[in-house]
C-alpha cells in the first residue's frame, strides 16, 4: 500500500509539473476586445498622461499628486495634492477636479496652473492655495482659445465669435466666424489667434453660403431627420475666406485689405513679436503658387510680399512662420523646394533684388528678403519643437522612412549638432523646455512600445521616465519582418511590412491580407511599435492569415517626388508599386497565391476597390471601409491639390472613377460605409452599388448608422468582427 501511495504521489507531481510547464508553453491568445480600442478588455500601452514643461521644470501629473520633476537630476517633488486643490474649489463653490492631466503650466515665472472646469477657466496658485483668476465663459462655448497673456478667452457659439460675454461677429447662418477653415488642410487646425501680449485676435471669417449643401440623414428619430452639410466638391464653387483682427480693448473689428477672396486659400496665420503686423501665407486655387505677405495689423492694409513659391504640380504650405525669441527681425519658413522639407531662416530688413530662381525639382522661388537654408540632405523636418536661446539654436523633429531622431542647427553658422544619421528607427515626439535645454523625448521602437526621458539637449544625457511594458506580454503574437522592395518604376526602394502566424509552419501555405492605405500624409510602416502594426492585423495573423503592407509611391515621409509622383492619378501608380508588393509575396513558398485578400479604409478604401477592379485576378475578396469612388465627389482643397479640377483634369478624373470599371468585379467586395460621414460622403458607395447593378456584378454592402468618417467606440470591435468574419468566409 505504502509502495503503492508512492508512486501515485510521483505520478501526482509528475502529472503537476507537465501541467505547469505546458500552461508556460500555451499562451493566450488576444481576442478583439483586448487589440481594439474601445474593446472591454482593450490592452492600451502605459503612458505618463500630461507631462509638460514648467520653465524648465518637468510636470508629471497623476490622478491625486502633483509632482515637478528636476532635468538634470530626475529627483521628484510633490507640488500639491488633489484633496488640497478640491479643498479650495469646494470653499469658492468652482467644482472638483477629477485629476491632474488637463491642468497646464503656461506661466514659467509663476507658481499658478490652469484649471478647466464646467465651463471656466481658473488660474491656481499651488504655492498659496489660492485661486488668482477665474473665467466663465457663456453656455454652449466651443472652439476654446485662451490667451495666457491676460486671460482673455476666444471661443464659438454655433456660427459667431465670443471673446469673455463680448460677441465678436453676428452673422446668418451660412457664414462661419472663429473656426478652422478650407476643411483643416494646410496645416489648419483652429480659426483664431492671440498676438503674443494678447491685444488683438485674429480670426477666421468663412462665407459658405454659395457652397452646395449635401443632405445627410439622421435616422435616430421616429422620422429621420436631414441635417445639410456645406460641402464644395472638386470644380464646383467654393467658399470665401477673410481674416479679421478684433481688437478687445475697442471691441471693434477691421478685415485684412487681401482683395477678392475667390479660389484663394489664406493659411498659416502669425503675428510679428511687437504685433503691429500679421503675416499669413496665400495660395492659390491651383494650388501650385504660394506667397508669404504680410499685413498692418492697425489698418488691415497689405505691407509686402516676402517671398513667392511655384510647382509644376503642388506647393503645400504646413507651417506658420516663427519668430526667433534673440532677433525679432528674423524668423523660420519651411518649405519643401528642394524636394523635402526644410527650414530656411528669413532677413526682414535684408532687402534685396530679387529674380525667380528654379531648384532642380521644377520648384521656382523668388526671394524680396534675404533668406539662408538651414537644413539640408535626403531627409525632412516634420516638427520644429523650439528654440535655445543661450546657444541660438532651433530644435527639431527629423525623419526620413523609418528613421527619426531630435536634432538642433545653429541659426548663424547653419551647423547641426550631430548628423541625421545618429538618428535611429522610431518614432518619436518631443516637447521642449523653455531654455532649449532639456527635452522631454516620447518614443517607441519595434520593441519598446514607448519610452519616455528626459533628455539634455546638448550632451543627450537622459533621465528615463517610462519603460512601458509590452501590453501584450503573456501572450501569443506572430512574428514581425520588415524589407524594401522595389516600385513599379524599377528605381524607388518601399518599405513592407509581412506578419506570420505565432505557430507559423514554413512547410504550409498561407492565405494573405493586404492592409493598404497608400494615399498622401499617411505612413503604414514606420520604425515604432511593432512596425506600426495594428490591432487587427496582430488578430489576422494569429488566426492563420500572412497580414502585408507596402508603403507605395504617393505615402509619406520619404520627400516630395516621392508623394508626387501619384499627381493627377489617383490610385493608379500606387496600385501599380502595390502589385510589386504581390509579386515579392508569389516569391515566398508559404503564401498561397490563390487566396489574397485587401482591406483598407478611406484612401485605402478606393486602393481596396481599385485593387480588385483593377486586377480581378489577384485578389479574391476586399474590405473597403469609407472609399473614394469618383474623386469628382471629393472636396475641393484635398481634390485639386492632388487631381486639379475635373474640367482641367477629365482623363484623370475617368481613370480614377471605379464606377467605370464596376463590371469588372470578379471577387467578393464588402463596403463598408458610415452614415454621417462627411469627409467621403456616401454617394461615393451608393453611386458605385448603382453601377454595379447596371453592370450586374454583385458585391456587399454594410451601413454603420451614426458614425462620421470612421467607427469609433464599442462600435469598432463590431467592424472589425464584421471584417473578419467576410475574410473568414470568402477567403
Amino acid at each position: 500500500m505504502k509502495l503503492k501511495s508512492g508512486i501515485r504521489v510521483i505520478g501526482l507531481l509528475f502529472a503537476l509539473v507537465t501541467m505547469t510547464h505546458m500552461t508556460a508553453q500555451t499562451k493566450q491568445v488576444p481576442s478583439l476586445e483586448d487589440l481594439i480600442p474601445g474593446g472591454e478588455t482593450y490592452r492600451y500601452t502605459q503612458n505618463l498622461y500630461g507631462l509638460q514643461w514648467w520653465g524648465d521644470e518637468c510636470i508629471k501629473p497623476g490622478i491625486d499628486t502633483l509632482y515637478s520633476v528636476q532635468p538634470a537630476t530626475g529627483k521628484e517633488t510633490v507640488l500639491t495634492t488633489r484633496e488640497q486643490v478640491n479643498q479650495v474649489l469646494e470653499e469658492k463653490k468652482a467644482g472638483r477636479l477629477p485629476h491632474f492631466y488637463s491642468v497646464s503650466f503656461p506661466w514659467a515665472d509663476k507658481s499658478q496652473m490652469l484649471l478647466t472646469l464646467g465651463g471656466k477657466y481658473l488660474t491656481y496658485d499651488f504655492r498659496t492655495n489660492q485661486i488668482i483668476h477665474t473665467r466663465t465663459l457663456k453656455e454652449g462655448a466651443a472652439n476654446q482659445d485662451y490667451c495666457t497673456a491676460n486671460g482673455n478667452v476666444a471661443y464659438t457659439i454655433a456660427n459667431n465669435l465670443y471673446v469673455n460675454d463680448q460677441a465678436v461677429t453676428d452673422e446668418p447662418e451660412g457664414i462661419v466666424c472663429g473656426q478652422s477653415v478650407h476643411r483643416n488642410e494646410f496645416g489648419i487646425r483652429k480659426g483664431t489667434f492671440w498676438s503674443p501680449q494678447g491685444n488683438l485676435l485674429a480670426f477666421y471669417r468663412m462665407d459658405e453660403r454659395m457652397v452646395t449643401q449635401y443632405p445627410l440623414v439622421d435616422i435616430t428619430t421616429r422620422i429621420a431627420e436631414l441635417n445639410q452639410v456645406r460641402y464644395p466638391m472638386a470644380g464646383m464653387t467654393s467658399h470665401l475666406v477673410t481674416v479679421g483682427i478684433y481688437n478687445p480693448t475697442t471691441g471693434k473689428s477691421i478685415y485684412l485689405d487681401a482683395g477678392d477672396p475667390t479660389d484663394r486659400y489664406f493659411t498659416n496665420i502669425s503675428w510679428s513679436p511687437d504685433e503691429k503686423s500679421i503675416y499669413l501665407i496665400e495660395l492659390n486655387r491651383d494650388q501650385n503658387h504660394a506667397k508669404l505677405i504680410s499685413y498692418d495689423a492697425t489698418t488691415g492694409a497689405q505691407k509686402e510680399v516676402l517671398y513667392e513659391e511655384t510647382h509644376p504640380k503642388y506647393v503645400e504650405p504646413q507651417q506658420a512662420i516663427q519668430f526667433l525669441p534673440w532677433d525679432d527681425t528674423k524668423f523660420i519658413y519651411q518649405s519643401q523646394r528642394d524636394g523635402y522639407n526644410h527650414l530656411y531662416l528669413f532677413d526682414t530688413r535684408s532687402k534685396q533684388k530679387a529674380q525667380w530662381q528654379e531648384t532642380t525639382g521644377g520648384a521656382k522661388y523668388y526671394e524680396p528678403v534675404k533668406v539662408k537654408q538651414l537644413t539640408r540632405g535626403k531627409w525632412l523636418v516634420s516638427s520644429v519643437l523650439g528654440f535655445n536661446e543661450k546657444k541660438k539654436e532651433v530644435v527639431f523633429t527629423a525623419c526620413e522612412g523609418l528613421k527619426t531622431g531630435h536634432l538642433s542647427v545653429n541659426v548663424a553658422n547653419g551647423k547641426l549638432n550631430r548628423p541625421f544619421e545618429t538618428c535611429t528607427e522610431s518614432e518619436r515626439n518631443g516637447m521642449l523646455s523653455a531654455s532649449g535645454n532639456y527635452l522631454i523625448d516620447i518614443y517607441s521602437t519595434v520593441t519598446e512600445p514607448r519610452s519616455i526621458d528626459i533628455v539634455q539637449t546638448q550632451n543627450a544625457k537622459s533621465i528615463r521616465l517610462l519603460t512601458a511594458k509590452s501590453p501584450y506580454e503573456g501572450y501569443q503574437m506572430p512574428s514581425i519582418e520588415v524589407g524594401t522592395l522595389k516600385a513599379a518604376d524599377g528605381t524607388t526602394d518601399l518599405h513592407y511590412r509581412l506578419l506570420k502566424p505565432a505557430d507559423f509552419d514554413p512547410k504550409k501555405q498561407y492565405p494573405v491580407i493586404v492592409y493598404v492605405y497608400g494615399g498622401p500624409h499617411a505612413q503604414m510602416i514606420t520604425g515604432g511599435w511593432q512596425n506600426g502594426a495594428r490591432g487587427w492585423d496582430i488578430y489576422m495573423a494569429n488566426k492563420g492569415y500572412i497580414m502585408f503592407s507596402v508603403d507605395n509611391r504617393g505615402s509619406s515621409n520619404r520627400g516630395l517626388e516621392f508623394e508626387n509622383a501619384v499627381f493627377r492619378h489617383l490610385g493608379i501608380e500606387e496600385g501599380k508599386d502595390q502589385l510589386k508588393g504581390i509579386d515579392y509575396l508569389k516569391t515566398l513558398p508559404y503564401v498561397d497565391g490563390n487566396r489574397i485578400g485587401v482591406h483598407g479604409w478611406s484612401f485605402g478604401g478606393h486602393m481596396t476597390t481599385a485593387l480588385l477592379l483593377r486586377y480581378p485576378e489577384v485578389f479574391k475578396v476586399g474590405v473597403a471601409g469609407g472609399p473614394v469612388i469618383d474623386w469628382s465627389y471629393y472636396e475641393i482643397m484635398y481634390g485639386e491639390r492632388y487631381m486639379d479640377t475635373p474640367q482641367d483634369n477629365p482623363e484623370g478624373y475617368k481613370e480614377g472613377n471605379l464606377k467605370n470599371l464596376a463590371g469588372a468585379l470578379k471577387g467578393h467586395l464588402l463596403i463598408i460605409h458610415d452614415d454621417h460621414d462627411d469627409t467621403c460622403v456616401p454617394q461615393h458607395t451608393f453611386s458605385f452599388m448603382k453601377a454595379c447593378v447596371d453592370a450586374r456584378t454583385y458585391p456587399d454592402l454594410f451601413i454603420y448608422p451614426g458614425h462620421k468618417h470612421n467607427v469609433s467606440g464599442r462600435d469598432r470591435v463590431h467592424l472589425h468582427e464584421k471584417i473578419t468574419r467576410y475574410f473568414e468566409e470568402h477567403l
